[in-house]
C-alpha cells in the first residue's frame, strides 16, 4: 500500500552557485561522506549534487514530514545498486520515521538534463 508520494525539482544553477560560493560547508550540510565522494568524482557535480538535494526533498515529502526535526538531512543516504538504480538507506530518526509510518520501502527515481535536477519518492508498506 502507497503511504505517501512525493516530488522535487531544482534548478541545477541554484546548487551550483551554492556550492561554488559556500563549497564543502555547503554540501557537508545536506549530504553523507559517501555520497559527498560519489558526487565530486564527477566532472561536474551540480547535477548529482541537486539530484540529491531533490531526491531527499521528495522523500521528506512522501513521509509528510518535510526536511525538519523529525527527518534531518544526515537521517536520508542516497547510493545506487549496481545496476545502476538509486535506492534510500535511512539511518537514525529516518528509520524511526518509517517504523512509525508503518512503512517498510522507499521507492526513487532520479533524473537530471541541462537546467534541472527531479526526483519522485513513494513511501509504501508491505
Amino acid at each position: 500500500m502507497i503511504l505517501g508520494t512525493g516530488i522535487d525539482i531544482i534548478e541545477i544553477n541554484r546548487i551550483r552557485d551554492s556550492y561554488e560560493k559556500l563549497g564543502r560547508n555547503f554540501v557537508e550540510k545536506i549530504l553523507l561522506e559517501s555520497e559527498i565522494a560519489y558526487c565530486l568524482d564527477h566532472r561536474d557535480p551540480a547535477p548529482q549534487l541537486a539530484a540529491r538535494f531533490a531526491a531527499k526533498e521528495a522523500i521528506s515529502k512522501a513521509f509528510g514530514s518535510g526536511i525538519s526535526d523529525e527527518l534531518g538531512w544526515h537521517d536520508i543516504e542516497i547510493t545506487k545498486r549496481e545496476s545502476g538504480q538509486p535506492e534510500v538507506v535511512l539511518h537514525g530518526k529516518g528509520l524511526e520515521l518509517l517504523r512509525k509510518r508503518g512503512a517498510s520501502h522507499i521507492h526513487l527515481t532520479l533524473t537530471h538534463a541541462r537546467e534541472y535536477a527531479a526526483a519522485m519518492a513513494i513511501v509504501e508498506s508491505e
